[in-house]
């Protein structure tokens, strides 16, 4: 593994860009032709288009997170952890409330 730390702080970190990366691959790959704007217009007119982007993105912390639990590398997996259940919230009430 690239990252040996086993640190909280760390894994909160690695949690807070995971997301982003997934994100940043699920745009390339699927959405390549839309600028970032016209993708969030997309985004806010297509709720079904917003799962897919959570799924996406907290699919990378879980990849993280499976990698630092099977390493025993624990405090760092309990950041990514928490990091994911918030966006996850976060998520899901953007998706219900927004």
């Amino acid at each position: 593994m690239i990252f040996k730390k086993d640190s909280f702080l760390f894994g909160a970190i690695l949690g807070l860009l995971g997301p982003v990366v997934g994100f940043a691959i699920f745009k390339l790959i699927k959405y390549r032709m839309f600028s970032l704007t016209e993708m969030y217009q997309w985004m806010t007119l297509n709720h079904n288009l917003i799962t897919a982007w959570i799924s996406v993105s907290l699919f990378a912390n879980a990849v993280l997170f499976t990698l630092y639990v099977n390493a025993r590398i624990d405090k760092t997996a309990k950041g990514i952890f928490l990091i994911t259940v918030i966006y996850a919230i976060t998520a899901l009430l953007i998706k219900f409330f927004g």
